[in-house]
């Protein structure tokens, strides 16, 4: 994700995370799609360099925070439901 800039890097938080909220089935707002794709691509590039994995480019950077949106999305929801 170092490759983007500040403007291509909330474009695909915002894409990542409308794209996790329509996997894991949830309706969020415009913003709070931005705050988990964001969130997300952080999550999903931390998983990808554990695994030895590496992503490039916009579609790259794509696939990593929708990946990592989804994780993001099922581990809040996994917490939700146990308090």
């Amino acid at each position: 994700m170092s490759g983007l800039g500040w403007i291509s890097f909330l474009i695909v938080g915002l894409v990542a995370g409308w794209i996790a909220e329509r996997i894991m089935k949830r309706d969020h707002g415009l913003l709070e799609n931005l705050v988990v794709g964001v969130v997300g691509a952080y999550v999903g590039a931390f998983l990808f360099r554990l695994l030895g994995l590496a992503s490039t480019g916009f579609i790259g950077a794509l696939v990593v925070a929708t990946i990592g949106s989804v994780v993001l999305l099922a581990v809040v929801g996994a917490v939700r439901r146990r308090s």
